[in-house]
Formats: C-alpha cells, sequence, structure tokens
C-alpha cells in the first residue's frame, strides 16, 4: 500500500489572507510533518509558488490581489501543481471555473482541519502514484478510441489532434472512465480508486470533475447514468 506522504517531507504552500485561518492550517500542516509556507496575498502566492516549487497548494479564492482563480492560472502556467482550493461559497459555478482554470480539488469553508488533511494525502499519493507509473517499467501504449488519444506514459491526452490541458485528478479519472469503456463506473467505486477517499462524502466532487471534464473533451464521451455513476462512451471514428 502507497504511503500516507512522500518518504522526503512534502512542501505545502499556503494562500490565506485571513491570519487565523492562516495560522490554524499552517500549523496543523506542519504538525503531519510536512513543510509550510504561507503566502497572504494573490501575487505573493505566484512568486512563492515559483520559488517552492511545492508538492500541494492550499489556495483560497477570495485573495488581494489577484483572486485565487488567477492565481491557479499563473501557477499551472509555470510549473505543473496540485492545487486544493478553498471557496467560502457553496456554489456549483465557481467550483467548476476553479476546476476548470486548473485546481484539483476544492473545500467549501468552514472545513474540518482532519478533511483538509485527508484530502491533502489523497491528492498527494495521487501525485506519487502517477510519478512512479511514469518512472517504472516499459511504457504502456496509448490508448486510442475515435478521435481521442490519451498517452498515460506521457499524461497526455489528444482529442481531433489538440491536445487538451487536465489536472492530475482529471487525467487519473478520464483513465480511469476510458480503461473501461462502456462500463459504468460507480461514483462511489471512482472516489476509492482515483481519490482514494473511503467512504460516499464525496460524490458532489466526482460530479464536478465530470463536468469539468466534459468542459474540456467534449460532452459526448462520459455517459451519466442517473443515480449509479458514469460510463465512457468512446467516439465514433
Amino acid at each position: 500500500m502507497a504511503p500516507d506522504v512522500p518518504t522526503s517531507p512534502a512542501t505545502i504552500l499556503v494562500v490565506e489572507d485571513e491570519p487565523t485561518i492562516a495560522t490554524a492550517v499552517a500549523q496543523r500542516l506542519t504538525a503531519e510533518g510536512w513543510r509550510v509556507e504561507v503566502a497572504r496575498d494573490g501575487l505573493s502566492a505566484v512568486d512563492a509558488a515559483a520559488r517552492l516549487r511545492p508538492d500541494a497548494v492550499v489556495l483560497d479564492v477570495m485573495l488581494p490581489g489577484i483572486d485565487g482563480l488567477e492565481v491557479t492560472r499563473r501557477i499551472q502556467a509555470d510549473h505543473p501543481t496540485p492545487i486544493l482550493m478553498l471557496t467560502a461559497r457553496d456554489d456549483e459555478t465557481d467550483m467548476l471555473v476553479g476546476l476548470g482554470v486548473g485546481a484539483d480539488d476544492y473545500m467549501t469553508k468552514p472545513f474540518s482541519m482532519r478533511e483538509l488533511v485527508a484530502r491533502l494525502k489523497a491528492l498527494l499519493r495521487r501525485v506519487e502514484r502517477a510519478q512512479h507509473v511514469a518512472v517504472s517499467g516499459p511504457a504502456e501504449p496509448p490508448l486510442v478510441m475515435g478521435d481521442v488519444t490519451i498517452d498515460k506514459a506521457q499524461r497526455r491526452v489528444h482529442r481531433a489532434g489538440e491536445e487538451v490541458h487536465l489536472t492530475p485528478t482529471e487525467f487519473e479519472l478520464l483513465v480511469m472512465l476510458a480503461s473501461s469503456p462502456k462500463t459504468v463506473l460507480t461514483r462511489e467505486r471512482l472516489l476509492a480508486e482515483v481519490w482514494d477517499w473511503v467512504d460516499a462524502s464525496g460524490t458532489r466532487t466526482v460530479d464536478s470533475h465530470i463536468k469539468a471534464l466534459r468542459r474540456k473533451l467534449g460532452p459526448d464521451l462520459i455517459r451519466t447514468v442517473h443515480g449509479v455513476g458514469y460510463a465512457f462512451e468512446p467516439p465514433q471514428s
């Protein structure tokens, strides 16, 4: 079984302008054995991410200067980085925009520190797993279905010859679905396999990521089976 955290302490960048929240989060993450740095505004966050190359970022949406969405865009343009976004509003539109610009996960305030730690551990495990696959064993041939090509070795996706940029979580979710075409996978299974969650409390997270995938790849690839889950529908050649 994969460890909860990498063998060397992970570096986490916390971006939060409310001092009480920033301090509490930093203290809890430090207690988990991670190296933590705090940025209090958007521009400082972009600079810190470029300097630190953190293993993950905990990022508030509402920030002075530039907001968390623009911070996400700039960080991802410089270097692909797992981002867990914090939002004060339980608004699906905000969540979809955040996922669309490159966030991997989100939590709504107020949140529990225990869940925040669990989400970060799961995110770090996914990144570790992806890195391990990239450097171990012979490369798997790309999955080619119609005009969609999924290159697991290079973690790249193309549709109709155009590259589609996915976050690490989106890529893992797409691979999971596409590896069993036309097979309905439940939300609970997707949570367990992609997010490493052992309970079903995050099914809305699955739904939001599916919507983000559809926005990037088109609405025809993933079929919703209401009350059950999702299935990958290979496009016609």
